[in-house]
């Protein structure tokens, strides 16, 4: 006789389009920084849910407001006002700098608008041939077809060829390329400040000086998408500061809802003054549930979470050098925060999600031979330590040797 996991996963395989090649276990419940499966077992989740999980798992006051907010209104769509999108908006512009904010329901979605919005801004400045994208190698922005089109990496890309034309991807490593790239004829560049998919890898200074002057010569856009680096998850509110980057929009995602969907494109008041009615628009975006997640989320930021990232990111870090230093087989950490990509061996790279599963941690592989590390903001010191332990015995079931 099958179990009832055995069930469900015979009828997603029969109806679930096969584009996520899953991990073999089944979440039912979770609290704080654990997830527990289907037969009880816990797991400490050092990934949540790819950055989404901000607050941790079943976090109280987030149920509570969506349980309240569930029972007076759920939606009702941008054809009318609701109370909650001017004030979630005015957190935004308050803790990035950026006057005006676009609602929509993913990071991706954001790009997407950001895109839209920076070719909009040169189409009503007379400039309708000034429409080239500058992107980085390395990159990640989502999958859309916009921003599909300026995420870099074959795999990704050749199957849906061609993309939108126009986009020109550059080294973040050659400062002589960034400057002759960006002309007069680019709209926009796009940057994450540090990029998560292609490794967990901060752009260097001198690139983030060299994309600041070029823009600035040549009145560029600068698009930052914090997507996944920004909203706390490096200790500050976002990266692009740190790095003397000063964007004129701003894509957010994951981190905004604590799990709720929810995205945000920022844009500058010299942006948004070209931006005319009808020119976007999204069904669900920035409806009360999701603007009650933001501000339950928001409140916690400014409420001390910032600080308590700084501190736990730097005793996360501080025990992954550790690791690093006493193993041949991992090279480098990376990252800021709560942010932290680990480059090891190909051999071990290929198995430590699974060994890691064996010890009950949940950890991701990206860029081939990167650990990438983004527990939930709230990480308890205790849970840390204990996630280090595990990460150890799991690196060593994967062929790390430690001296």
């Amino acid at each position: 006789m099958t179990t009832q996991s055995e069930q469900i996963i015979a009828k997603e395989a029969k109806h679930v389009l096969q584009v996520y090649k899953r991990i073999p276990v089944m979440f039912v419940r979770g609290q704080g920084s654990h997830l527990i499966d289907e037969h009880g077992q816990q797991y400490l989740d050092l990934l949540s849910g790819i950055g989404v999980a901000s607050l941790g798992h079943a976090h109280t006051g987030l149920a509570e407001i969506i349980g309240k907010q569930a029972h007076e209104l759920v939606h009702t769509s941008n054809l009318y006002f609701h109370p909650l999108q001017a004030e979630v908006a005015s957190r935004l512009s308050r803790i990035s700098g950026l006057e005006r904010t676009f609602f929509c329901n993913s990071g991706t979605e954001a790009v997407e608008a950001c895109l839209k919005f920076a070719r909009r801004y040169w189409y009503s400045q007379g400039s309708k041939n000034r429409s080239e994208i500058i992107a980085f190698e390395g990159s990640f922005h989502g999958r859309t077809f916009g921003s599909l089109s300026v995420t870099a990496g074959e795999p990704y890309r050749v199957p849906f060829s061609p993309l939108l034309p126009g986009i020109r991807f550059v080294s973040p490593m050659d400062i002589d390329q960034i400057t002759a790239s960006i002309t007069d004829r680019t709209a926009a560049v796009i940057v994450e400040p540090i990029q998560g998919e292609g490794g967990v890898r901060p752009i260097p200074a001198t690139t983030a000086n060299a994309i600041s002057d070029a823009c600035r010569a040549t009145q560029t856009l600068l698009i930052a998408d914090e997507v996944q680096c920004g909203l706390g998850r490096t200790g500050q509110p976002f990266y692009s500061p740190e790095l003397g980057l000063t964007p004129d929009l701003m894509s957010l995602g994951k981190a905004l809802g604590g799990g709720i969907p929810i995205g945000a494109a920022l844009l500058n008041e010299k942006v948004s003054s070209a931006v005319s009615y009808g020119d976007h628009g999204s069904t669900y975006g920035g409806n009360l549930l999701a603007c009650q997640a933001a501000l339950v989320f928001l409140n916690a930021l400014e409420d001390g979470l910032l600080q308590r990232v700084a501190e736990a990111g730097a005793r996360l870090r501080s025990g992954l050098d550790t690791l690093v230093a006493a193993s041949d087989e991992l090279h480098e950490v990376r990252g800021s925060g709560l942010m932290c990509g680990i480059e090891v061996d190909t051999a071990v790279a290929e198995q430590i999600v699974n060994t890691a599963l064996e010890h009950k941690l949940l950890v991701n592989r990206t860029a081939g031979t990167v650990v990438r590390l983004l527990p939930p903001l709230t990480i308890s010191d205790q849970d840390i330590d204990d996630g280090l332990v595990r990460l150890r015995a799991a690196f060593a079931d994967a062929g790390a040797q430690f001296h």
